[in-house]
């Protein structure tokens, strides 16, 4: 059987979810709101960005999921040097053949930790968008496809702008979803020294919960999860409201509905379901809207942030009546 054909009810990739977050629990502490939302990326099938201070757990967060999903990870640090090539890799001159071979980057692999990726140009920046956006490397006229699963954990630190390059609006609608970790609370930082003492190394391992194909089929089951129509018209009015919004220069694109609905059915397998209600769509909206929002010029100097306007829709965006399972999702319930 193909590794594609592989079949999971969609109520079994909770189970699978929850024993990928307790084993990644076991080495970051804490912020297990923050690791749903990772795990939830993931699933849906995008990428993440991580915009948090330095010192949080980005890279050992990424590293942790890496190994319990099983997947091939590779973590590329972003200079200003950085060049495409060293990215995507390059054709280099074999002088036993006396021909060009291709040497692939640090891009051909499952989980991709992208270290500050707003220290380096625009230019090495779009390679690694394109391969997010088209899972596919073209180099010299030549392209490559990548190996499924293939997402992208993306670091940036919101606080030191000298000598960077802030991804642009457009760039940033790539990515699924943005997570902030913050500062642990004082008896979580004590829990990492002590777990510190107690391994007696620096490193931490964990042992994969799934695989690779494991986690292709979790993300196949996701498309049986139902979104009962009022849910998704609610989805549109949601992601609508944002470009209405007085504080707002460019709202949420339909890329944000898009990233809404996958999110929020992740989030209904979390919670042992297979069918999406408002809820759902609520506790991903920061989340998957904020990063997608350009606020006017005086809004950045009133420090309006982002997820304060999206709040504000969600409070203002009539929530359709959830509390009876869709009609359509009836009778696979009653299975």
């Amino acid at each position: 059987m193909n590794d594609v054909d592989r079949s999971i009810p969609a109520t079994e990739v909770g189970h699978l979810a929850r024993a990928v977050l307790d084993a990644v629990g076991t080495v970051v502490v804490g912020k297990r709101e923050s690791l749903e939302l990772v795990l939830a990326g993931i699933l849906a099938g995008g990428h993440v960005l991580l915009e948090d201070l330095p010192g949080l757990g980005k890279t050992l967060t990424a590293r942790s999921f890496a190994q319990a999903l099983g997947l091939d990870f590779r973590r590329l640090q972003f200079t200003p040097d950085l060049l495409p090539a060293d990215v995507t890799g390059s054709f280099l001159y074999d002088q036993r053949t006396g021909d060009f071979s291709f040497r692939a980057g640090p891009l051909f692999t499952n989980l991709l930790l992208a270290d500050e990726i707003n220290r380096t140009p625009p230019k090495t920046q779009s390679a690694l968008l394109e391969a997010m956006q088209e899972k596919q490397v073209s180099v010299e006229g030549v392209t490559y496809r990548l190996d499924e699963p293939f997402h992208v954990l993306a670091t940036a630190n919101p606080i030191e702008y000298e000598g960077t390059y802030p991804l642009p609006e457009a760039q940033l609608d790539r990515f699924l979803l943005r997570v902030s970790f913050g500062y642990p609370q004082r008896d979580e930082e004590w829990e990492v020294l002590r777990r510190r003492m107690d391994r007696r190394r620096e490193e931490a391992q964990i042992e994969p919960v799934v695989d690779a194909a494991t986690l292709r089929a979790m993300q196949a089951a996701l498309e049986d999860v139902v979104v009962e129509d009022s849910v998704g018209k609610y989805i549109v009015d949601l992601t609508a409201a944002t470009r209405e919004h007085p504080s707002v220069l460019v709202g949420a694109s339909p890329r944000g509905s898009l990233a809404l609905l996958l999110l929020a059915r992740v989030r209904a397998v979390f919670a042992g379901r297979d069918y999406v209600v408002p809820e759902d769509v609520k506790e991903v909206a920061a989340p998957a809207l904020a990063h997608r929002i350009t606020l006017r010029p005086e809004m950045w100097l009133r420090r309006v942030d982002p997820s304060f306007v999206v709040g504000e829709v969600l409070e203002q965006t009539p929530a359709p009546a959830s509390g009876a399972l869709p009609s359509y999702a009836a009778g696979r319930a009653g299975r």
